[in-house]
């Protein structure tokens, strides 16, 4: 798709792409980007690593490094809505935080069960807390 039929379909992204100046820093933000694009898809699969944040991290590396992927990852059926729907309101919908509440303690209530060390049991339990206050932080948007 060409830039400018994008942009059409997509008002929104245009404030999205900031290049960065320097070519080198440039490639520190691609490969960022693309590091974070890669823990976020191992994330889908892991209990414990989140996807979403990588997926917007990686989102706003390639926003300062490349146009190509940039705009590659907003076009994602998947990634892209995500994308936009958080630049756009900069909150989550109630539902989908109680669905992410009651998936982080799935995850780390059955990994405690799991693992054999109280110290790991601790660790799992501190890490679960801390998302728990992360997510917490997070504004709630109501649909209608």
């Amino acid at each position: 798709m060409a830039n400018d039929e994008y942009q059409a379909k997509n008002p929104q992204s245009s404030d999205l792409l900031s290049l960065h100046a320097s070519p080198v820093v440039r490639a520190i933000y691609l490969s960022i980007g693309f590091l974070a694009l890669l823990l976020g898809v191992i994330g889908a699969f892991l209990p414990v690593l989140p996807t979403t944040p990588f997926i917007l991290l990686a989102a706003a590396c390639f926003a300062r490094g490349s146009e190509h992927f940039h705009r590659k990852l907003l076009e994602n059926r998947i990634a892209g809505p995500i994308i936009m729907e958080w630049r756009m309101h900069r909150s989550i919908p109630r539902h989908v935080k109680r669905w992410v509440y009651l998936l982080m303690a799935i995850s780390f209530s059955s990994s405690m069960i799991i693992v054999p060390e109280v110290w790991q049991k601790t660790m799992l339990f501190a890490l679960g807390l801390t998302l728990v206050f992360f997510i917490w932080r997070i504004p709630v948007r109501e649909i209608r």
